[in-house]
Order: C-alpha cells, then sequence, then structure tokens
C-alpha cells in the first residue's frame, strides 16, 4: 500500500514539476497549486544547488543565533520553533480545549531533546544510541565549523540529560487530567522563572496571549532551571546543532548523510539511504522519516498534495461502502455496550450518547487549504520548508480565537487514518482506502477484518484508558460512576498485566502500561469487527471461499492489514516507547504473518 501511493505521488508530483518547469515565475506566488507542489519538489531534487549552498543555506538562522546575547534573546528564537528550524525547551501547540471544547487553547510541552525519549539518555539500554548521537552532534557542529565540536558535543548532550532527567515518561504523558494544567502567562512566569515567557510568546506570534495549558507541569521549573545554570555558550552551541539537524535533509550531502546514520541507521535500523525522490515525496507531502526526528512533519504542502492526490486517484465508490462500514460497526459497539453486565445504566447511557456523537470523514476535507498566498521558488528548497511551516501555523493562529472548525482534518488525504478525542470522528484518507485495508471489490469478510478493524479500532480508543475520559461533547470528564470506573480499570489492569508479558525480542517486554491504549483498541477493534460482520449476514450462512470459513476470512482481514516488516531495532524502541503495534508486540502473531527481522 505504502509502495503504492509513493509511486502515485511521485507521478503527481514529477508531472507537476515539469509543468512548473515550462512557466516562468520568478516570485514563486502566481503559480497554481499544482505548479507550487511541483517547483518544490523540483526544489529538492536539485542536488547541484543544494552542495553549492551548504551551511549557507541557513545563514539567516545561525547569525541571529551568534547574536544572540542573552538567554532572553535565546528564548525569543525558541519561540520561532513554529515556523523555522530553531529548536526550543518547550513546544507549543493550539488545539481544542479539552475542557471547553467550543474554544481553541495554546498547549505547551516538554522537549529540548534530541533523541526519542528521555530513556535514551537515563536507561543503560540505550548507552550506545546516545554514544551515537554525542558523535552525530559533533559531525554536524563539524560541517558547521563550530569551535571545539567534540566537548561542545558532550557538554550538550549533558545538558540535555538534565532535561531528559526533568522530563516525565510516556507512560505519565498518557494522562489528560495530569497533562491539562491552566494557567496565565503571568502565572506561569512566576511558576518557571527565568524564561523569558513573554517573548517567547510574541516570536511564536501569540503575544497577546492571556492562557496557556502546560502539560508536564512539574517538569518545567526543572527544565528551566537547568537552562538558566548552563554556560550560555553551550545553549548557544545545543540551539545551533539543533538547527542544522532540523534543517540537515534539506543540505548538502554531509549533512544528509549525517541525518541518515543517525536518525534512521541507528535509531531505526535502516540500512540503506532512501532514493532521493522518496525524500522529495516525504519533503512535499509529508511522512514518516526516522524515530525522533520531524522531517516529513514540518513545513510541507501535505493538504495542498492531499488535493492533488484525491483528484487523480480517490475512487468515490468507497465513500459509501466505508460510511455502511461505519454504520454497522456503531450497531456492533451499540450492542455490546448494551450487553455489558459489569456497568451501570447510568455510565451505559453517557457511553451510548457519546458513541453517537462519532462522525464519519472519508477520501479529503470538505473545505480544502488555501495556498494561493505561499511562496515556492524552484531554487530556495529551505525557504519553500519554512514558507510552508509558517503558512501551516499562521492557519492554526488564525483561527485561535474563532470557534472550533468540526469539519478540519488533523491528517491528510494521503495519509493513514486517525481518531480525534475532542471532535470525536473517525477519519478515512484517501490514501488508506485501497487493499489491503480496503477494497470496494473484495469479499465482505475481508474488508471487515482489515477496514472494519481499523474503524472499530478508532471508535475503541474513545472509550480507553484515556478517551474514556471524553464525554459526549468532547469535554474531559469523569462520567463514570465510581464502581464502573473501577471496574473498568481493574479489567484494564488485567490486560496491561498480559501484555506486559510479551517478549517481542529477548529480553524486552512490552509496556503494557504504556501501550494501553493500543491494547485496548486492537481487542475492541477486531472483536466489534467480527461482531459487525456476524450481524451483515442477518440469519444467513456465510459463504466458505477457498476452503475458509467467514469468520476465518474476517481473522485473514485482520492479519493481511497489519501483515509487514519491522527491524528488530525498530520492534525494541516501539517496545519501550509505546509506538506499538499488536503484533509487534506478539512473537506468535509476529510469526504468523510474516513480520522479520530485516
Amino acid at each position: 500500500m505504502t509502495d503504492l501511493t509513493e509511486q502515485r505521488l511521485k507521478d503527481t508530483l514529477e508531472t507537476a514539476g515539469t509543468q512548473a518547469a515550462d512557466k516562468s515565475e520568478p516570485d514563486g506566488r502566481n503559480l497554481s497549486l499544482e505548479e507550487k507542489a511541483g517547483a518544490f519538489y523540483r526544489s529538492f531534487m536539485d542536488e547541484t544547488r543544494a552542495e553549492q549552498l551548504g551551511a549557507k543555506a541557513i545563514d539567516l538562522e545561525l547569525n541571529d543565533l551568534k547574536n544572540a546575547k542573552t538567554r532572553d534573546d535565546f528564548a525569543a528564537l525558541m519561540g520561532r520553533t513554529t515556523a523555522d528550524f530553531e529548536f526550543s525547551l518547550f513546544n507549543p501547540g493550539i488545539d481544542v480545549d479539552l475542557k471547553d471544547p467550543n474554544k481553541y487553547a495554546f498547549y505547551l510541552t516538554q522537549a529540548g531533546i534530541g533523541l526519542p525519549d528521555r530513556d535514551y539518555y537515563l536507561k543503560p539500554d540505550f548507552a550506545a544510541q546516545k554514544t551515537a548521537y554525542q558523535n552525530h552532534v559533533a559531525t554536524i557542529l563539524r560541517l558547521l565549523n563550530w569551535p571545539d565540536p567534540d566537548k561542545n558535543a558532550k557538554d550538550i548532550v549533558e545538558f540535555e540529560t538534565k532535561i531528559a532527567d526533568a522530563s516525565w515518561t510516556k507512560a505519565e504523558q498518557r494522562d489528560f487530567n495530569a497533562i491539562y494544567n491552566p494557567m496565565s502567562v503571568q502565572e506561569l512566569t512566576k511558576f518557571a522563572p527565568g524564561f523569558a515567557w513573554e517573548k517567547f510568546l510574541a516570536e511564536a506570534k501569540m503575544p497577546n496571549l492571556t492562557r496557556v495549558i502546560v502539560a508536564e507541569k512539574s517538569a518545567f521549573p526543572k527544565i528551566v532551571d537547568a537552562y538558566t545554570k548552563a554556560p550560555i555558550e553551550v545553549i548557544r552551541a545545543w540551539a545551533a546543532f539543533h538547527i542544522a539537524d532540523n534543517a540537515a535533509p534539506y543540505l548538502s550531502k554531509g549533512f544528509t548523510d549525517a541525518y541518515f546514520d543517525l536518525h534512521a541507521k541507528t535509531l531505526s535500523g535502516q540500512k540503506e539511504q532512501q532514493a532521493r525522490w522518496k525524500r522529495g515525496i516525504t519533503t512535499v507531502s509529508g511522512g514518516d522519516f526516522g524515530v525522533g526526528d520531524r522531517f516529513g512533519t514540518f513545513g510541507t504542502m501535505g493538504f495542498g498534495v492531499g488535493q492533488l492526490y484525491t483528484a487523480r486517484y480517490f475512487p468515490p465508490e468507497a465513500k459509501a461502502k466505508i460510511q455502511d462500514l461505519v454504520t454497522n460497526l456503531k450497531s456492533a459497539y451499540r450492542a455490546r455496550i448494551e450487553k455489558l453486565d459489569w456497568m451501570g445504566p447510568e455510565t451505559k447511557k453517557e457511553a451510548l450518547k457519546k458513541l453517537d456523537t462519532y462522525t464519519i470523514k472519508v477520501g479529503y476535507p470538505d473545505h480544502p487549504r488555501d495556498y494561493s498566498k505561499l511562496v515556492i521558488r524552484g531554487d530556495d528548497l529551505v525557504g519553500n520548508v519554512k514558507r510552508c511551516a509558517q503558512l501551516d501555523w499562521d492557519f492554526y493562529t488564525a483561527r485561535f480565537s474563532g470557534p472550533v472548525d468540526r469539519t478540519d482534518w488533523s491528517m491528510t488525504p494521503q495519509t493513514n487514518d486517525a481518531y480525534n478525542g475532542s471532535l470525536r470522528d473517525i477519519v478515512f484518507p484517501a490514501g488508506i482506502l485501497q487493499p489491503p485495508i480496503f477494497d470496494p471489490e473484495a469479499d465482505p469478510a475481508i474488508n471487515y477484518g482489515a477496514a472494519g478493524g481499523v474503524i472499530g479500532h478508532e471508535l475503541t480508543h474513545g472509550f480507553d484508558d484515556q478517551g474514556r475520559k471524553i464525554d459526549a461533547s468532547g469535554t474531559l470528564r469523569d462520567w463514570w460512576t465510581k464502581k464502573d470506573a473501577e471496574t473498568f480499570k481493574a479489567r484494564a489492569s488485567m490486560l496491561g498485566a498480559q501484555y506486559s508479558k510479551y517478549e517481542p525480542i529477548p529480553g524486552v517486554h512490552v509496556n503494557g502500561e504504556l501501550t494501553m491504549g493500543e491494547n485496548i483498541a486492537d481487542l475492541g477493534g477486531l472483536t466489534l469487527a467480527l461482531d459487525a460482520y456476524r450481524a451483515s449476514l442477518k440469519g444467513q450462512p456465510a459463504p466458505v471461499l477457498d476452503g475458509f470459513t467467514g469468520e476465518q476470512r474476517v481473522f485473514l482481514g485482520w492479519a493481511q492489514a497489519w501483515r509487514g516488516k519491522v527491524r528488530w531495532v525498530v520492534r525494541r524502541v516501539q517496545s519501550g516507547i509505546g509506538r506499538q503495534n499488536v503484533c509487534y508486540a506478539r512473537p506468535a502473531c509476529s510469526d504468523l504473518v510474516g513480520i522479520v527481522d530485516g
């Protein structure tokens, strides 16, 4: 499925690139959407230009950094992380307010480290990765001609280790109530003094902000304390490294090779650098590259490319069939909730009310993003990335003070499925509406096992250990009776204990607490898919095809949907930091569907 999508995107962008090359447009503003996407892709494919520029492509950022005199200056530069290559101790974001779902809120989360998780700095099991990271920092600094690269790399990793020690674990970050800590900007300044919050927010284009929601509350003053105690030249070197590392995929070969060696090879086990055209697709369209980086999630034309993709490849007949599947899955979920013998009538009433509020979004957004003001130049790759990032951030800041847009999509049409806890929607982008997930012409049992299992998975997320804390209006609220909540927790604890016994690779166990949401959603999703398939038969026997009963084919559909390859190093990371697939967790399942090393 991924290969087919990549090939389609390649064809789309190469065609668009040819059109852009044939049109002379020096300011890059009046190009069509297709021409802008094509020019962006061509700018990435121009290796000669990248080699000519080298680190000069980020001179603006590096000069601002060199001119910074005080910690307040550095805090201001960190505020640019939303639309530039600057790194920050804290990540800003705009999303639906969990306790007032009719409004948007400004969130701040812990950041400041270059490895995927705090455990990489603190646990002996990750000592090799930590050493590789320090070597990588030194390599990037050398490419920048930064003084004393080895010493600065050592100091940077020591600084980040202190940040990691102050940071929350992935399991702690999953608690919706714990990460909802509203306060005024003045209160934040008093709570975590020593960081120029107002300057940070001003550079983040939120100068008049009065209220923020702090996620990992206890970590904030500790991170600021580490910041105020670190020598200012260490902060400067730390910032320089991260600017270059964030920009590395768009720079000359020395940078791209170093970036690959750490983020893809060392941390993800990828043996060879992807072909440049594939990285070009990731740059323009978006996608995953490695563990612990933001390449493919920052500065893309994802929604614009999505418009081009769906115009070419979205099958209209898929929409009606997916909607039928959703209706049947919701009916199966309703029946299962009504039959629960451990849930009382008061909680059931609220659960059914919430289930009825789910909406389905298929194919692509009803209201496409506006790229008319975006400037794309064929000879300015780094500038293209930054202007795309700025356009994205401007989109979110512009709607911040307005009502919540319930038609919004949080992922592009050419990517995967998702569930949003506050909007209570299931999104099926065009990119996933193809085999092995969905085929309008396939045996219904296979579609129920694959697409139905995914729908059921996303529905169940609304009632997993964290999703259950959101009510029918999208508000973070305790709507369970005390008895029912305690029963749920006891049952979830047993499931977590079961998963914690799984040992996907020798000596590495799944963290059942950390993967709890996925554990519940996988179990619920497949169960609902089977229930819905049985109901779809309306009492008639299912045909036997190729020697398999209908129910057996539901399980085959589920297995085919999750079939794939994964490297041992990735399985290790997934087990430790929660990026867990049900089959990656279970050795028996891995063997069944052919998940192998390599």
